[in-house]
């Protein structure tokens, strides 16, 4: 990216290239090498925690809430070549400077729709990176792309509300510090509007009734990046009627809101992974020999390198298009770019990738370059936060409204 951002931009910019280039990617064989030796696969490897302590110590901290009251009050144009940065390491990268998801969205939530109780209680420390948090809402009975299916029952029972369901590919409640999850369940199932039958409500990971049946994993792979994702249930669970966020029967609303920036940050960190699968591509075009010759003399690798950067190009443009607009006009405003970027850049990245896997051959695959968990990343993004379809039907609609 050769063009100029404003000058607090460019300078925040330069500081965590630096931090990516000296501390994040050298540590990441450390933090494999770490994460092989203790009882649970889901502590947090000791190098982790140094590399949090040295991205503070550079101001690189919570960068990606637009709250300067909690985090460094950027805007979303500003972050986003920030969050591209950390995407060449998305296992290290945004957990080092606080920003990794499922964390990100649920601070937002907090510093949105949270009391001063709240705030004090779970935001404060997950701004300090003392904690981690989970999002509780997809369900494996249901089709949970749609969230008006969401079967999971939050129940007034006096000043208390009781819940009961099962959910899966909960990101982060693996992790040994993960401390608290919002879960989102119906309140009144049988309200006359779909959606404002569902309500978000915090849960302690230590209440009675939490159990985590088990680890799930993503192509084969433990995601240490967003601190395991599991299968949780809920069995009679009881929290204060205080625990809820925002209003009963806001869930769904809060689920819009949170989910908006989380899909523009996961395609800003995206653009980051295709920029490492681009030059891993082109390291090994340049020093590999097949055939009597480099396999960078090849026309079919050429192409790819070329289609590559074009395609690389165009997301980011896009990217940034819709981050301008989410500052300018807010999410709603935005709301069919933000569904395109979604379709397009895990997509397009997930090819990229798989370029790259091909002309590692067997290396491609195996543990020694990060692009068989990059491809696993980019592919699996095809369905969190609503699979490609939901977001085509979406932005079909809106379009074919206008001829009709």
């Amino acid at each position: 990216m050769d063009f100029a951002f404003d000058e607090r931009t460019e300078e925040l910019r330069t500081r965590l290239g630096a931090f990516m280039t000296e501390r994040v990617l050298p540590a990441e064989p450390v933090a494999a090498e770490q994460r092989a030796r203790p009882a649970s696969p889901w502590d947090t490897p000791p190098v982790v925690d140094e590399l949090k302590a040295e991205a503070r110590r550079r101001g690189l901290w919570n960068l990606f809430l637009p709250d300067a009251e909690y985090g460094a009050g950027l805007t979303n144009l500003q972050y986003a070549p920030l969050a591209e940065l950390t995407g060449h390491s998305p296992h290290l990268g945004p957990t080092a400077v606080n920003c990794a998801a499922p964390d990100t969205g649920n601070m937002e939530v907090l510093a949105q729709f949270g009391t001063e109780e709240q705030r004090e209680r779970w935001l404060r420390p997950l701004l300090a990176g003392e904690i981690r948090s989970a999002f509780a809402m997809t369900e494996p009975e249901v089709a949970s792309s749609d969230a008006t299916n969401i079967r999971t029952r939050i129940e007034r029972d006096g000043d208390e509300y009781v819940i009961n369901g099962r959910k899966w590919y909960i990101s982060g409640a693996m992790n040994p510090a993960c401390a608290v999850f919002i879960v989102m369940g119906m309140t009144d199932p049988d309200g006359p509007d779909v959606r404002r039958r569902q309500s978000m409500v915090l849960v302690p990971r230590d209440t009675p009734g939490v159990r985590i049946v088990r680890a799930m994993t993503v192509y084969g792979y433990e995601d240490h990046a967003h601190g395991g994702h599991a299968e949780v249930v809920f069995d009679g669970v009881r929290v204060p009627v205080s625990q809820v966020v925002g209003e009963e029967g806001g869930g769904f609303a809060i689920a819009q809101a949170r989910l908006g920036p989380g899909r523009i940050h996961h395609c800003m960190r995206l653009i980051g992974m295709a920029e490492r699968a681009i030059a891993l591509m082109c390291e090994r075009a340049v020093s590999r020999t097949a055939f009597g010759g480099p396999l960078s003399d090849r026309g079919v690798v050429r192409n790819w390198i070329a289609d590559a950067r074009v395609t690389v190009e165009q997301l980011r443009l896009l990217v940034l298009k819709t981050a301008w607009l989410m500052d300018t006009v807010g999410n709603r405003g935005a709301h069919t770019e933000i569904q395109a970027i979604k379709i397009a850049t895990p997509r397009a990245v997930a090819e990229i990738v798989d370029r790259a896997v091909q002309l590692h051959g067997g290396g491609g695959v195996g543990q020694d370059t990060p692009l068989a968990e990059l491809w696993a990343a980019a592919r699996t993004l095809r369905l969190a936060d609503g699979p490609d379809e939901v977001h085509q039907r979406s932005l079909a609609r809106r379009e074919l409204a206008r001829y009709r």
